[in-house]
């Protein structure tokens, strides 16, 4: 009965990321850094919050769109960090998690044979989305501009079929984010044209020694940003995310995220107003360590001769492992092998991917010290 599934589901596949994963969990003492999650609690107070939800009897439907309290939560969390400017009643939705923002997004902008630019590598949730929304994924090659797409590559890849571009920024894979100048020439090339910005901002909250620019700022009409508190508050299985576009664009996406699930949770709702109130700068304790993590783990891998970009944000490391004439996968999974690490092999993030790995330094600095200890005892003995 299988050929009676959706093609585009039979398409599609899992996760790289998962793939690998969930492979690793068969062998013993791997210590593994693939999974992008903090390792932080949920703060104290959020946590409370949510148990007192619960209490209270915050246990039924709310707004399609979310509490307006959270709404306004939300609004005021992006003017005093960002400069943006939102409406808590009719541009603001609640979503359950980044990824369902990403999804309705899709399915509100995308027809049969609509093409969305993608920076590569990145991501590998997008494609999947794309396509099952009817679409047609193009992968711009950003490894010879450190990870960064520049209006000049999405001006190449223009086609009237374009009918969004993808700024994932800072970037996951990467951790490469875009500075001020970089987005005004994006934004000053998409203005008035008939496409829209999906601005992907989950880590804006973990950038280091900057504040994180949105492309809303100079392109608000025609961009739809994404945040949530998965990074920031350290709230992935809360499942809370944040959708910001202006109103004739977010009236349609609340019809597709209605119909999708009604609304997010009741009970994580209450926890996040707690989150974008009182712990407004929760972020700020975890990316301090994130920061000291990130000097550590890149000054040893260049110390290992890996060629690595310095990253500006969220907790990855890309390092280039092209020279040991492997691919991502087969080196990962030798690596795994003999020395007990685990890292995501590049190829999971699209085809320029290849010749990389990810690290995620979201992780003890007791587990990154062990864990760069057995990748130098692995270069020097095995390649």
């Amino acid at each position: 009965m299988e050929h009676l599934i959706n093609s585009r589901v039979r398409e599609i596949e899992l996760s790289g990321i998962r793939k690998f994963f969930n492979m690793v969990n068969d062998y013993e003492d791997v210590i593994s850094l693939t999974i992008g999650q903090p390792d932080f609690i949920t703060p104290e107070h959020v946590k409370y919050a949510g148990k007192e939800a619960i209490n209270k009897n915050y246990t039924t439907y709310t707004h399609n769109a979310g509490y307006l309290e959270l709404r306004e939560a939300a609004s005021q969390f992006v003017k005093s960090k960002y400069n943006l400017t939102y409406s808590p009643d009719h541009e603001v939705i609640v979503t359950v998690g980044a990824s369902q923002a990403i999804d309705c997004t899709f399915r509100t902008l995308l027809e049969e044979g609509s093409e969305v630019i993608l920076p590569s590598p990145v991501y590998p949730g997008y494609e999947p989305l794309i396509k099952l929304a009817g679409g047609k994924p193009i992968y711009v090659d950003t490894t010879a501009n450190d990870f960064k797409l520049t209006a000049e590559l999405i001006k190449s890849h223009l086609t009237e079929r374009t009918r969004c571009i993808v700024l994932p920024y800072p970037s996951n894979p990467t951790g490469v984010t875009l500075n001020e100048d970089e987005l005004m020439k994006i934004a000053e090339l998409v203005e008035g044209k008939d496409l829209f910005v999906l601005s992907d901002e989950i880590y804006s909250e973990l950038v280091y020694g900057k504040t994180h620019v949105s492309i809303a700022s100079y392109l608000r009409e025609q961009t739809i940003v994404i945040n949530g508190l998965s990074k920031s508050h350290s709230m992935t299985g809360w499942r809370i995310g944040l959708l910001f576009a202006p109103h004739n664009v977010a009236k349609h996406l609340l019809k597709v995220h209605q119909y999708n699930v009604s609304c997010a949770s009741s009970v994580s709702q209450r926890a996040a107003i707690e989150a974008l109130t009182t712990g407004i700068n929760d972020a700020n304790e975890m990316k301090e360590a994130y920061k000291e993590r990130l000097e550590y783990v890149y000054n040893r891998l260049v110390g290992m001769g890996l060629d690595v970009v310095k990253p500006d944000g969220a907790f990855y490391l890309f390092p280039n492992i092209k020279k040991f004439n492997q691919t991502s996968f087969d080196f990962a999974r030798s690596l795994v092998e003999k020395a007990g690490v685990a890292l995501v092999p590049g190829s999971a993030f699209s085809e320029y991917g290849e010749g990389y790995v990810r690290l995620s330094y979201a992780y003890s600095m007791e587990q990154l010290t062990e864990a760069m200890n057995r990748l130098e005892y692995y270069l020097k003995e095995y390649v």
